[in-house]
């Protein structure tokens, strides 16, 4: 199979045209029979009757568990409703009976991409590349999975020598032009930024000016870059999430909410909307939303160092002080520098009793405090999360 929305695999003869011996056995009759109900089952799911198709296949594999064409297709129908969680555990089993089988194998890295698993379907497109290296679909892919997750440097060193090969490709150069411009390259951006305005006035193009700009501390600027991307393509992927970003660092929370709310209307696992709006709805008391939007960015970015103290403080705002410490001294442990951990941590210690711990995240964060002080321009001012409790 090609893709979990379009094609189910073809009826196997020997399933559809059984031999009918004299004397026939039991279980051939039971063969004939089951290849009808698989037959059945097919013809519904290219008629777009899937529920009929997906009892059709749990039916045959009854009596056939070792089908890989009922597994996959089980599968892709499966996937076509959205029930992706479904869908998953019948291509593993499909890819355990035939492993070779870079359909169903693609088929599995769809679901989870869909599902928002973006590491697990890292996973099985690099797989399918080192098998396939020019399979542009799966480089493509493979690409968004991992600007999604921040990995910029992956996507650059991934899409840099296509780019090459493919001058004229706009895919190749949006791509490889967000990953540039997020991971603040925006010299080498500027070349590829320029090839997409050439070919006019773009969202595509306004996206990434904007982001570069974004990163450079012009949120004015790059606030009017994202607006106008918007306005060219409301659908265009991440554009609604950075606005929210722009909009939130000018001072217009709310508008920065719907821009986010719009982001994940077409984009549920989008990072930076779920964690930004999580911040948001945190602010406004509406923890239960929060650690909503938290757990879905956590599933894109596992182990994300923002989005995981952002649960801390929920837990230690709703009385859970264990769960706060727990999470707060393993990230202090993992970034050592994390200013707003220790501050939160050092409220945690408080609050047990712990004084003397308590006193030793303080020095810890005048420590941090004077260093950041230190690199900053006089006059600029730490930010009111870095404040001692």
């Amino acid at each position: 199979m090609s893709s979990d929305s379009t094609s189910v695999c073809a009826v196997p003869n020997r399933l559809l045209f059984a031999v009918v011996l004299p004397l026939a056995t039991y279980a051939a009759l039971s063969a004939q029979q089951a290849g009808s109900e698989l037959a059945a089952a097919i013809a519904a799911h290219q008629a777009g009757d899937l529920d009929t198709a997906i009892a059709g296949y749990r039916e045959y594999l009854k009596r056939v568990p070792d089908s890989v064409e009922a597994r996959s297709n089980l599968g892709a129908a499966l996937a076509r409703q959205g029930r992706y969680s479904e869908a998953i555990p019948e291509y593993k089993e499909a890819l355990k009976l035939a492993p070779a089988n870079p359909g169903v194998a693609l088929n599995l890295a769809l679901a989870y991409y869909k599902q928002g698993h973006l590491s697990e379907a890292e996973r099985e497109f690099s797989t399918l590349h080192a098998l396939d290296s020019g399979n542009l679909q799966v480089i493509l892919l493979l690409a968004d999975c991992r600007l999604q997750m921040g990995r910029y440097a992956k996507v650059i060193e991934l899409l840099a020598p296509l780019e090459k090969q493919r001058p004229d490709d706009l895919a190749v150069a949006y791509l490889l032009g967000s990953a540039l411009a997020r991971d603040n390259q925006a010299r080498q951006g500027e070349l590829v930024l320029d090839k997409i305005f050439r070919k006019g006035d773009s969202a595509e193009a306004r996206l990434l000016l904007g982001t570069a700009k974004f990163n450079a501390a012009d949120f004015p600027g790059a606030l009017q870059d994202f607006t106008r991307a918007v306005e060219l393509n409301p659908n265009l992927p991440s554009a609604h999430a950075y606005l929210g970003q722009a909009l939130m660092a000018t001072g217009d929370t709310p508008g920065a909410a719907r821009a986010f709310r719009e982001e994940l209307e077409h984009n549920p696992n989008d990072f930076p909307a779920n964690l930004n709006l999580a911040v948001v709805l945190k602010q406004d008391g509406d923890n239960g939303s929060a650690r909503r939007h938290l757990e879905r960015a956590l599933r894109v970015r596992p182990g994300d160092f923002g989005a995981r103290y952002q649960v801390a403080t929920i837990d230690l705002a709703e009385g859970r002080i264990e769960e706060a410490r727990q999470e707060l001294e393993a990230l202090v442990a993992e970034a050592p520098k994390f200013t707003e951990a220790h501050v939160s941590l050092a409220t945690v210690y408080y609050r047990l009793k712990r004084k003397e711990d308590g006193d030793r995240e303080r020095a810890i964060v005048r420590q941090l405090n004077a260093e950041a002080q230190a690199r900053q321009p006089r006059g600029d001012q730490l930010p009111p999360e870095s404040k001692l409790p």
